[in-house]
């Protein structure tokens, strides 16, 4: 008896550290929390779009010129690609998919959903994705530069006649890396191309040594080396005057590659952050309020193993919090939907559990017998009906879109951990409790409702109990 008593205040011990772990690791819970420690702040909640705010957008690719056996492949590479791009901006938890037909949404296989949570900026965010970086090589040419006036009168030299176009682009580029000039200290960007581009290269510096060869991004020069040497290793540098943050940047944008499709924005749509806020206080709201109230349902109407029932629901809370963070999982209003039904279902495999021990000791066995019996019998309908619950969520999960997605993630996540928290952690704490008896005040804390727990004559007189489980060990 000893043992099972420690094993359930190690569970007790061990559920108030997991609720702690949430409390001081959620800047909102925790009025001291600019004071904890870096690992406390490396697990917050994260929230996605629709409580965090942020911007949607919608964009449309133009697949006319893909073979229709292409167009999944083609829309499979833009996605990865923007999501290179936004990776570059440190985006928490964006979101980019493409967007399937359906009997609803009809044929939408061409279209892109971006969901950017904290960017509110729709025209910041539409530029961060369409933005394709433009590289080229281009050697001195024959024409003669010319200069012209500007609104101030001083001459402007046109260096775009001084210089041909190659056939070398940023198309042939492998990658780009972020370096460093060991002389000067400078950031430079690194770059190596292809098998393709190594050729045209090497062909362009054999041609133009102790000639400009001028580096042109986005249409404008940045940096114009001269040849000393042909370089036939398929190498080059950029050095334009960068500072570390602007070569990171570039080097980012030029190892995204160019878009494999041409895409245009749709629709956009901007969420506030005091919507997401709003949403966020009313999802909390309705989850306290929740708990509060199957937790005194619990204690009124079945006493003793409903006191026994909210301790293990509240070791459940606690852990799924926790897993939220520590997976992580990004958290919507469908996804505290998700939780609040997973909250419900813990509590219905405790009422199976305990409308069985009242059948069980109305067949007159003894508290003993009647909990080991109903745990036993309850269990395979829980089973049951907690199976065919993950089997939903993982339909969900595979075939819906983000915002069904989330919701059958934390579904199934809280399916999973309250078959633990109503099968195991609540039968521990039944095993490490004893009665004096099996008289009246212990049927009592075992009966639910209005009724006093006495046995009916039917049910003859059972013999004495002096524990619940296993006699007086």
């Amino acid at each position: 008896m000893w043992k099972k008593r420690i094993l359930a205040v190690i569970i007790l011990l061990l559920g108030a550290s997991v609720a702690f772990f949430v409390y001081k690791s959620e800047p909102k819970m925790n009025p001291n929390y600019a004071k904890e420690s870096s690992f406390f702040k490396a697990f917050p909640f994260r929230l996605g779009l629709d409580l965090s705010g942020g911007s949607h957008l919608v964009y449309k690719a133009d697949i006319s010129q893909i073979p229709a056996g292409q167009v999944a492949d083609s829309m499979s590479s833009l996605r990865d690609v923007i999501e290179r791009r936004i990776n570059l901006f440190g985006v928490s938890e964006p979101v980019v998919q493409v967007q399937g037909s359906g009997l609803i949404s009809g044929n939408t296989d061409n279209e892109l959903i971006v969901d950017l949570p904290g960017v509110t900026d729709v025209d910041k965010a539409a530029k961060m994705i369409g933005e394709t970086p433009l590289l080229q090589f281009k050697t001195e040419s024959s024409q003669i530069p010319t200069a012209t006036p500007d609104k101030n009168g001083v001459l402007q030299v046109n260096l775009d006649k001084a210089f041909a176009d190659t056939q070398l682009t940023g198309r042939y580029l492998k990658r780009a890396t972020l370096e460093f000039n060991p002389t000067t200290n400078e950031p430079v960007v690194g770059l190596q191309f292809d098998s393709t581009g190594t050729k045209l290269f090497a062909d362009i510096t054999k041609a133009n040594v102790g000639k400009v060869v001028a580096i042109y991004l986005d249409g404008s020069p940045i940096s114009a080396p001269t040849v000393k040497e042909p370089i036939l290793d398929g190498t080059a540098q950029i050095s334009g005057n960068f500072t570390p943050e602007e070569a990171k940047t570039l080097v980012g944008r030029l190892n995204s590659g160019a878009l494999p499709v041409p895409i245009t924005l749709i629709s956009r749509q901007t969420i506030g952050a005091i919507l997401g806020q709003n949403a966020v206080q009313a999802g909390t709201k309705a989850a306290i309020i929740g708990f509060i109230v199957v937790a005194l349902f619990l204690i009124l109407w079945y006493r003793l193993p409903g006191l026994i029932a909210v301790l293990a629901l509240s070791i459940y809370v606690s852990i799924i919090l926790a897993l939220f963070k520590l997976i992580p999982v990004t958290l919507t209003a469908a996804g505290i939907a998700g939780f609040i039904i997973s909250l419900g279902i813990a509590v219905d495999a405790n009422i199976l559990i305990f409308e069985r021990v009242k059948e069980e000791m109305r067949a007159g066995k003894t508290i003993s017998d009647a909990v080991s019996a109903g745990f036993t019998r309850a269990w395979l309908s829980i089973r049951d009906s907690n199976i065919s619950t993950i089997i939903t969520a993982i339909i969900l999960f595979w075939f819906g879109t983000s915002l069904i997605k989330g919701f059958a993630l934390v579904l199934g996540m809280g399916v999973l951990v309250s078959m633990l928290s109503a099968i195991t952690i609540s039968r521990i704490f039944f095993k490490s409790m004893s009665f004096a008896g099996n008289g009246k005040f212990a049927r009592f804390l075992f009966s639910s409702g209005l009724s006093s727990g006495a046995a009916s004559k039917a049910e003859g007189n059972p013999p004495p109990l002096t524990s619940v489980f296993g006699g007086s060990k």
